[in-house]
């Protein structure tokens, strides 16, 4: 009888998971399949709280769904695999490949260590349509512009999804450390797990799918598919959305959307410099503001900006661990244009925060914002806070829904309350900045590196 270990890290889902399926194949005559999840104190402990509650969720619907057979252990991966193939008698340990930064360099430690026993670790899919590196361009270099590594990328397809293992031999009386509390986040989470995942993209192919490429950039609307969570953890893998897709202009869109998460993905596969550093050295020695910007950054990331749709953006953060993406570059754009500070603090407060924050995603966003990035924005895009408002959210829904001291404030005003004859609303923050003013010293920042 032959027992096998299946790691679970971003793929905490029992269908069409490769792993899975090849830890139970190899199983044979007999044997048993151990399933572990191991908390690593280096991804536990700077992650926030709402990502560490939405993990604990997932885990115990994991745990559920294998019928109560998960095992949890804490510690060092690279001693804890080991030990656990020790304890058990495992030849193979399987795992979707991980192809972050840290997360690369831990599973070639925990090989190292596996084989100077003689056991193995067998990666087998990966949390990707695609795999990073897989793709490249004529010349065999990485892709650094989006849209022609979408063409590669849909070129080089993705197999269809396999449905969920059937009676997979789970290990028995295993001894685990426990699924840990659900630690308090004061968030509003989606509800965690692969059959949630289900549901919720159930509902958005209902509903808002057909309409999507129209309403994506209304955050009012709240059209968009909120997967992002499911798919940062693996309880959804992106092959199951990407081959129901067809191909009308909401389809296209959507898949548009999903590839952007890989192609992020990729660049910093190749680029793992750059989850702490522009990508584009020549924009590194751009001017920012660093001593004394407590006061401005705590402005922004409370809310109190003055400028209604950042502060809604920053509100809908710490209410429910997610912004939408629209505003996500307009609250970045603030941050890094008009109070003219460092990306990567903006970066690291939404990491603290979001519930689908996914490394690669967030930092290559910022920098594709902050001008700094692949593929990035000119660096002389400047959003306008009250113009992209009035644009994306015309009618102040969206404001309205966060910042509730602006509810009476008529249509017109909404997204510029100081020019309301009535006045702005008591207790409303005035602009803690001139936006036309920093838009000039922003570029006047611009034009000193462009000169380097």
């Amino acid at each position: 009888m032959v027992t096998t270990i299946l790691w679970f890290r971003r793929d905490l889902r029992l269908s069409d998971h490769p792993a899975l399926i090849e830890a139970t194949r190899a199983a044979r005559g007999g044997g048993s399949v151990v399933p572990v999840f191991c908390l690593d104190e280096r991804l536990w402990n700077p992650a926030g709280a709402n990502r560490r509650a939405f993990l604990v969720g997932c885990l115990r619907a994991l745990d559920a769904d294998s019928g109560g057979h998960l095992i949890i252990r804490a510690g060092d991966p690279v001693r804890v695999l080991p030990a656990l193939a020790e304890e058990v008698g495992a030849a193979e340990v399987f795992v979707s490949a991980d192809f972050a930064p840290y997360g690369a360099a831990r599973d070639r430690a925990v090989e190292t260590a596996l084989a100077a026993a003689g056991r193995s670790l067998r990666r087998v899919g990966s949390p990707f349509a695609v795999d990073p590196g897989t793709v490249r361009s004529g010349s065999g270099e990485p892709y650094k512009v989006f849209t022609p590594y979408s063409k590669a990328w849909a070129a080089h397809g993705w197999p269809r999804p396999r449905p969920a293992t059937a009676s997979v031999p789970w290990a028995a009386r295993v001894p685990t450390d426990g699924i840990p509390l659900v630690p308090v986040s004061g968030a509003r989470l989606p509800e965690p797990g692969e059959a949630a995942a289900k549901r919720a993209a159930r509902r958005f192919w209902d509903i808002h799918l057909d309409r999507y490429d129209e309403q994506r950039n209304d955050p009012g609307a709240d059209a968009t598919s909120r997967l992002s969570p499911y798919l940062k953890w693996g309880c959804l893998h992106p092959r199951q959305l990407l081959h129901k897709l067809g191909a009308a202009t909401a389809e296209r869109a959507f898949r548009s959307e999903l590839c952007w998460r890989e192609f992020y993905a990729d660049v910093l596969h190749h680029r793992p410099e750059t989850a702490r550093q522009a990508f584009a050295s020549r924009m590194a020695g751009i001017e920012v503001d660093g001593r004394g910007t407590a006061p401005r950054f705590d402005a922004w990331r409370e809310g109190r900006t003055g400028y209604p749709i950042v502060d809604a953006g920053m509100r809908q953060l710490v209410a429910e661990g997610w912004m939408h993406n629209r505003v996500r570059m307009l609250v970045a754009s603030f941050l890094v244009k008009d109070l003219h500070l460092d990306w990567t603090r903006g970066a690291r407060h939404f990491m603290q925060h979001l519930v689908d924050g996914d490394l690669a995603s967030n930092q290559h966003g910022w920098q594709w914002v902050a001008g700094t990035g692949t593929d990035a924005a000119p660096f002389f895009r400047i959003f306008n806070p009250v113009t992209q408002g009035e644009r994306f959210d015309p009618r102040g829904t969206y404001v309205r829904r966060w910042v509730p001291e602006l509810a009476a404030v008529p249509d017109r005003y909404v997204h510029h309350p100081w020019d309301d004859p009535n006045g702005p609303p008591a207790g409303y923050h005035a602009p803690m900045v001139d936006h036309a003013e920093e838009r000039e010293e922003a570029l006047r920042r611009y034009a000193v590196v462009r000169r380097l």
